[in-house]
């Protein structure tokens, strides 16, 4: 992720280039830069955990499970494919490639 924010012209390429002109070495503020963007995805994440505990939402944002069933109906009826299958194939000896003229 830090190396594509170098790639392009974002704000981690900003923050990765004010480390330079600080002083840092390159592999430097790449580690800072990368603690930088793991402290963002961090700070979203509880952002996004507080959200969803004051909403109704369930873990993930999803709502919570019901006890009622959705589908039509709750046996589902029988298709074509409970048929029974075939019986076997037959046997048909194979030739052999020498026997061919």
């Amino acid at each position: 992720m830090a190396i594509l924010q170098l790639r392009h012209d974002t704000p981690g390429r900003a923050y990765y280039r004010r480390r330079v002109a600080e002083g840092k070495t390159t592999m430097e503020a790449l580690r800072a830069l990368k603690r930088h963007l793991s402290d963002v995805v961090y700070q979203r994440m509880v952002l996004d955990t507080r959200r969803t505990q004051t909403s109704k939402a369930g873990p993930g944002g999803h709502q919570a499970a019901t006890l009622q069933s959705t589908a039509a109906s709750p046996i589902p009826t029988a298709n074509s494919s409970n048929k029974s299958q075939p019986g076997p194939a037959a046997h048909q000896p194979k030739t052999s490639l020498a026997a061919t003229p």
